[in-house]
C-alpha cells in the first residue's frame, strides 16, 4: 500500500497516507487554521482525492497547533465583499458549489471519517467537524457556531448538522447565542464522541482512525448507507434497504474472514482495498 506525504499544493494544508489512513492537517496555526482562498480549495481537493483513493480506508482531519479551525477569516471576508463584482445570484451559485464540494463531499464519503479537535472549532470549522462521522476532542477544545457574532446566518450545513446531532431546540440555542461550549459539555450533548487529555489527542485520534481503516471496509460503507437512510427515509423503506445491504455484506470476503476468525478465536485480518479478488 503506497504511503507517505502528499503534495497538496500549499504549506497551509498537510496530507499523508499511512496504514490505510489519510491524515489531513489544517496548517495555519498562527490564524487558528482559519479557512481562506488557499487552504480551502486544497482541502476540497484532498477530500475528493482521498475519498477516491483505493489505498485510503479512513480519513482523519485535524488542525495544527492548538486549534481545529476558526472558520472563515473575518478580515478577509470584509476585503472580498468590499470589492466583489459578483451579483447576488452569482454569489449564491458560488457558495452552493463551495459548500457541496466541502462539507457536502465530506458527508457523502463512503469511508469512515474522524475529526480530531485540539482546540476551538468555530463557524464553518465546526461544520467541517460535524460533517465527519466521529469527533474526538482535547480537554482544551471548545466549539461555537460563531455566526451571530459576525451577523451571518450560517453556511456549510451548520444548521442541518447541528440539528441532527443535538435536536432543534439546542441547535437554535447554539446558533442564536453563539455560545462557547467546552469539551465535556460537547460530549454530554453528543457533539463529540470522546474527550481526552490534550497530550493524548493525536495518538488517540490516530488509533481510532487506524482501527476503522483496519475494519471491514464494505460493511462499514453499507453501515453508513443505512445510517444515512435513517435520517431521511420512512422506516419501512430504510428497513428494506437494510435487508439488501445485509445480504450484500454477507457475500463479501470480509464476512467470511470475520466468521473464520471467530471460530478460530483470533482477530480478523481484513485485506486492504483492492486485494479482495485475491482471497
Amino acid at each position: 500500500m503506497p504511503t507517505g506525504m502528499i503534495d497538496t499544493g500549499t504549506e497551509q494544508l498537510l496530507a499523508e497516507v499511512r496504514d490505510g489512513v489519510a491524515l489531513i492537517t489544517l496548517n495555519r496555526p498562527a490564524a487558528r487554521n482559519a479557512l481562506g482562498d488557499t487552504i480551502t480549495p486544497a482541502l476540497r481537493r484532498q477530500i475528493r482525492d482521498r475519498g477516491a483513493d483505493p489505498d485510503v480506508r479512513a480519513l482523519l482531519i485535524t488542525g495544527a497547533g492548538d486549534a481545529f479551525c476558526a472558520g472563515g477569516d473575518v478580515k478577509a471576508m470584509g476585503q472580498r465583499r468590499a470589492g466583489s463584482p459578483l451579483t447576488r445570484d452569482e454569489k449564491i451559485s458560488q457558495l452552493k458549489e463551495r459548500q457541496r464540494t466541502l462539507t457536502g463531499a465530506l458527508t457523502g464519503l463512503r469511508k469512515p471519517t474522524v475529526a480530531a479537535l485540539p482546540g476551538p472549532a468555530a463557524g464553518a470549522g465546526l461544520a467541517i467537524a460535524l460533517a465527519c462521522d466521529l469527533r474526538i476532542a482535547s480537554a482544551n477544545a471548545f466549539v461555537t457556531t460563531g455566526y451571530a457574532r459576525v451577523g451571518l446566518a450560517g453556511d456549510y450545513g451548520i444548521a442541518a448538522l447541528l440539528t441532527r446531532l443535538v435536536g432543534t431546540a439546542k441547535a437554535r440555542e447554539l446558533m442564536f447565542t453563539a455560545a462557547r461550549v467546552d469539551a465535556e459539555t460537547c460530549a454530554r450533548l453528543g457533539l463529540v464522541n470522546k474527550v481526552v487529555p490534550a497530550d493524548e489527542l493525536r495518538a488517540a485520534a490516530w488509533d481510532l482512525a487506524k482501527s476503522l481503516a483496519n475494519g471491514p471496509a464494505r460493511a462499514l460503507q453499507l453501515m453508513k448507507d443505512n445510517l444515512d437512510d435513517a435520517l431521511t427515509m420512512p422506516f419501512l423503506a430504510a428497513l428494506d434497504n437494510e435487508a439488501a445491504r445485509l445480504v450484500d455484506s454477507a457475500a463479501d470476503p470480509d464476512h467470511r474472514e470475520a466468521v473464520s476468525a471467530f471460530v478460530e478465536r483470533r482477530e480478523p485480518s481484513f485485506y486492504p482495498v483492492g486485494e479482495e479478488s485475491d482471497r
